[in-house]
């Protein structure tokens, strides 16, 4: 996920709460770009059963909003992304 967030509370509380939530196995936060008021963020999740509502929620009590959710996995298999011909 792509998300603005204010610079309180920080990149590692954020992460610390989403970690704690239930279906979720790990949580990577990668600060992408800083200006004065705001952090643009990266954020990575992975678990079973992820409830996106409770992710919205955290972040949003955070006082940050999700830009986008550039890629989504569900199933028995994770499908990797491979290269097509509507690529180039």
């Amino acid at each position: 996920m792509d998300v603005l967030k204010p610079h309180h509370p920080t990149v590692i509380e954020l992460t610390r709460r989403l970690s704690t939530l239930r279906g979720i196995s790990g949580v990577t936060c990668t600060l992408e770009e800083v200006d004065r008021e705001t952090e643009s963020i990266k954020i990575t999740i992975e678990g079973l059963n992820i409830e996106v509502e409770q992710v919205e929620e955290i972040v949003s009590e955070c006082g940050a909003v999700i830009h986008s959710i550039d890629s989504v996995s569900a199933g028995k298999k994770i499908v990797e992304e491979v290269e097509t011909p509507q690529d180039h």
